[in-house]
């Protein structure tokens, strides 16, 4: 049992005609500590019992079972609830050195399937520091949902496909050097692909070039293919790598070319259902209905769109996987797009159309300025990776100067602070980075908490004590009890952070577990020889565990020393 749920197995006693899980919805967590742990409001009762709230909780208080709490008081209209301090203390402890590794798991997923699609690159093209929150809100939510027992099925649909690659094939047999290409595939590829857009305005042909390129490559030009599979092939070879920095693995590569193949039965299903209607030489689909503008899904060229390719990778996705939901971290600016496809799978008949949820983000600035592939004003991610990585290595050498594996440390604090700053703020607000401000051993970053959680190391390493099974948890004071009580919050934030898929509630619990931390250990001589030492020991370990745990959530590492 909880400690909210013996709240409200005490508040039951006394109101016998609500039940005990509508009783648990209406308690509060106060702000104040100095209110108690926990507050039930009486203001929802006025109507029904006739009388003023304050009246209310006084007459309540009297019939609570105030057994296992420190004390039960009224305050106003609540009744405030003290914990046992101690007893609970001791439990929340008990429970997270018992197995920190599953601490905080719920079970709101019962092992169901879900897949997750984001990062998404295009290929001949480098990854930007763009495609760094799509990457990383996705993985973490991967993370959070696994943590609640959902079943992920990681795909990273490789933008391979499309009129962009009949654009980069004309370029490439205008101005194309196979030797350059080898050479330094993807700047290259990109540097065709910037002249061709650059140079469209004046030369309306280069763009009926790279339609026709397309179209080439739609209907198997031997030509065609070989430039896609070898654009393709040079592509993922430099995205893997950048995975790799970033601890990103995916179950699938699936990308356009894939569900491309697969486009007949979506446009079958469409005509059977006569939902294809003619449009100027196209064939749309009309969604006034929902308010929504029309899906075009062949255009007048006979050539198909984005939104062909995506129905057959959602039908494709929904037989293969059987999921339960099926998420795209894209965008915010494709928020329209993503309710024309469950409009349009709805309108198909499809019962499952509402398993399909955009998680949607923020644009990323760099320094203020917003980056765009097209125009060539894109900065790579694997070099801000790298510049990162060396402003760790040298703030570690003035902190810790004789640290032993201080290179692999500051790849691990280096990559982290990236993840980390993008990870805090709410996926839908827009951020803007400035590495200086990223990798900082003070204020809320990565490297904080990283600190926060090798200090307690350190201090456990110095205690030489790490099996506390025979500890007397209880000892731990009352100094420790706002602490203790916040580990014992980190159930919540995981649920929270899934429900919304909202990875920032897990970044704000750690950085706000690392300031608890760092205020009780300026307040606490923690390594005192006294009775009490194997407790605060115990209460050290315990915020290491938990810190760890949240870190892993948001795909961050946590050295043991920095």
């Amino acid at each position: 049992m909880s400690d909210k749920q013996q709240v409200a197995a005490a508040l039951a006693q006394a109101l016998p005609e609500m039940d005990v899980k509508e009783i648990e919805a209406k308690i509060e967590r106060p702000k104040d500590s100095s209110n108690g742990d926990y507050a039930f409001p009486t203001f929802f009762l006025a109507k029904t019992l006739h009388k003023a709230p304050q009246m209310i909780a006084s007459e309540l208080v009297e019939k609570v079972d105030q057994n296992g709490f420190e004390k039960v008081v009224v305050a106003g209209p609540y009744i405030n609830f003290f914990l046992d301090k101690a007893q609970v203390g001791a439990k929340i402890l008990q429970t997270i050195l018992a197995d920190p590794e599953h601490y905080g798991e719920i079970d709101l997923g019962h092992q169901s399937n879900v897949t997750i699609d984001y990062s998404s690159p295009n290929i001949a093209k480098p990854m930007g520091m763009g495609h760094l929150r799509s990457t990383m809100i996705g993985e973490a939510v991967a993370r959070i949902l696994e943590k609640v027992n959902y079943n992920l099925i990681r795909i990273d649909y490789l933008g391979d496909w499309g009129t962009q690659f009949g654009k980069l094939m004309a370029a490439y047999e205008m101005w194309g050097d196979e030797a350059e290409v080898k050479k330094d595939p993807i700047n290259t590829l990109l540097k065709y692909y910037v002249r061709i857009n650059n140079e469209a305005d004046e030369h309306p042909e280069y763009t009926e070039a790279g339609r026709n390129w397309f179209a080439k490559l739609e209907h198997g030009d031997e030509e065609a293919w070989r430039l896609w599979h070898w654009f393709r092939e040079v592509s993922l070879e430099r995205f893997q790598r950048v995975y790799k920095m970033l601890d990103v693995n995916f179950d699938s590569f699936n990308g356009e070319a894939f569900s491309a193949q697969k486009m007949e039965e979506p446009i079958q299903l469409l005509r059977d259902k006569d939902l294809l209607k003619p449009s100027r030489g196209a064939e749309i689909v009309d969604l006034d209905e929902y308010n929504l503008p029309p899906l075009l899904i062949i255009k007048s060229n006979g050539t198909t769109t984005y939104i062909t390719r995506d129905l057959a990778t959602a039908l494709f996705r929904k037989r293969m996987y059987g999921h339960a939901k099926s998420l795209y971290v894209v965008g915010a600016e494709q928020e329209t797009y993503f309710k024309q496809l469950r409009a349009a799978l709805k309108e198909m008949g499809f019962n499952w159309w509402d398993q399909i949820e955009h998680i949607s983000f923020g644009l990323m600035n760099l320094n203020g300025k917003k980056m765009s592939t097209r125009k060539g004003n894109v900065v790579s991610l694997e070099d801000v990776l790298n510049d990162s990585i060396d402003l760790a290595r040298k703030q570690i050498a003035e902190k810790n100067p004789d640290l032993e594996n201080a290179d692999e440390v500051a790849k691990e604090v280096g990559v982290s602070a990236v993840i980390f700053h993008d990870l805090k703020n709410y996926r839908r607000n827009a951020v803007n980075f400035k590495l200086e401000d990223v990798v900082k051993f003070e204020g809320e970053t990565g490297p904080y908490v990283q600190y926060a959680r090798a200090r307690a190391e350190s201090i456990l390493r110095k205690g030489g004590i790490r099996d506390f099974s025979d500890v007397d948890l209880t000892k731990a004071g009352a100094e420790a009890w706002e602490l203790i009580s916040f580990l014992g919050q980190y159930s919540e934030a995981i649920k929270r952070a899934a429900l919304n898929y909202d990875p920032s509630v897990i970044a704000k619990y750690a950085l706000e577990l690392a300031k608890k931390f760092n205020q009780y250990y300026a307040h606490t001589r923690i390594l005192d020889k006294d009775e009490a030492q194997p407790a605060r020991l115990a209460l050290t370990q315990a915020v290491s565990d938990v810190l760890k745990s949240a870190l892993d959530l948001l795909d961050i590492k946590a050295p043991d020393e920095m």
